[in-house]
């Protein structure tokens, strides 16, 4: 899921269009007279696909598609490609599309054929519109994990739901995790599942089942959090059997002291005392967080690993919020809204206080 065209100089526009014609018109229009890649998606589905790839400055959707129309798939548009703005294609003038396309929260409507100056204007401050508000909500976000596989099992769906809303992600990896596997094949493991969300790996050499946050760790964290910057830390909870992860979670919260959103996730070896209070929900984000985990081909054969497990984890979660699947954090600080991912708050009915009734 490759996030980072929309932040070069270049701008980018995505046509959804089953007419051929008209499809090589606006993109012919866009490159030669408005200075954007544009690339042109057949149908819905196909459209849907290309948002799961690549970002964009501004879609442009006709209307009249084959299977699902332009209207329906709009909010699967939005949620995919959160903050950037869609212009709808059509070419009937009738009041009732353009009533529809703006319930549908759409940014502009134009009746083909498209004038040619008119739709270079709207798409040129439609894009720049777009890629301004996205650059003022956009954060980065930072996720620790002792080894390979750590950040992914825990917060694998909130770093997707990150990824959709436009933020930086940062994955660190303290150790090779070379008492699991070989270092070697771990890291790229690491790097391949690290890519279906757009997020720079950092891996680090300190010695797994060894790791001590009072000799070396603290350091290396600070230093990487100078470079990156974050404004929300994930990390390991103190609240878990394995001592790699304890380390982690103590070493994380000195480092991040000045972070101001700090929250951390569940591990397999978490104990009875993780006691979470926000959940993410992943009910959009859950495949993407299973592809990730298919990269870690080494561990495949753990129990904790299987997607029966993660999706079964998932939707249990899911009971103390409003959705179908979630992730559970346990915040250390927040400010509760530092991004746009989807997340609910639920202390109310967070597991160890009871219920109302």
């Amino acid at each position: 899921m490759a996030r980072d065209k929309a932040s070069s100089g270049t701008w980018s526009a995505l046509v959804v269009e089953d007419d051929p014609d008209a499809g090589e018109f606006t993109r012919t229009v866009l490159e030669q007279h408005a200075g954007m890649h544009a690339v042109i998606a057949g149908d819905a589905e196909s459209a849907l696909a290309v948002l799961r790839a690549e970002s964009f400055d501004l879609v442009l959707i006709d209307i009249e598609l084959p299977g699902r129309s332009g209207l329906e798939i709009l909010p699967e548009v939005h949620q995919l490609a959160a903050g950037v703005p869609v212009i709808i294609l059509t070419a009937h003038n009738r009041v009732d599309y353009a009533v529809d396309a703006l319930r549908g929260d759409v940014d502009d409507f134009l009746v083909k054929p498209v004038d040619m100056a008119l739709l270079v204007e709207r798409a040129t401050a439609l894009a720049r519109r777009g890629r301004a508000w996205r650059a003022d909500r956009t954060k980065t976000v930072l996720a620790v994990g002792a080894h390979p596989d750590d950040v992914e099992l825990g917060v694998g769906g909130a770093l997707a739901a990150h990824a959709s809303s436009g933020d930086r992600l940062v994955i660190l990896t303290m150790s090779g995790g070379s008492a699991g596997g070989y270092a070697e094949a771990r890291y790229v493991e690491a790097k391949a599942a690290a890519q279906i969300i757009g997020a720079r790996l950092i891996h680090l050499g300190f010695e797994d089942t060894h790791l001590d946050s009072a000799s070396g760790p603290i350091t290396a964290l600070e230093e990487v959090i100078r470079d990156v910057r974050p404004d929300r830390v994930y990390t390991h909870s103190n609240h878990d059997r394995h001592q790699d992860h304890r380390a982690v979670h103590q070493a994380v919260q000195v480092a991040s002291r000045d972070v101001a959103d700090l929250a951390c996730f569940q591990s397999p070896s978490s104990t009875v005392d993780y006691r979470p209070d926000r959940f993410v929900d992943i009910a959009e984000h859950l495949e993407t967080k299973l592809r990730m985990l298919r990269m870690f081909t080494s561990q495949a054969h753990r129990d904790y690993m299987a997607e029966d497990v993660v999706r079964a984890t998932a939707r249990y979660w899911s009971r103390y919020m409003r959705g179908h699947y979630a992730e559970p954090l346990e915040t250390v600080r927040s400010t509760m809204r530092l991004t746009s991912a989807p997340e609910q708050v639920s202390a109310d009915h967070a597991p160890g206080k009871p219920a109302d009734g």
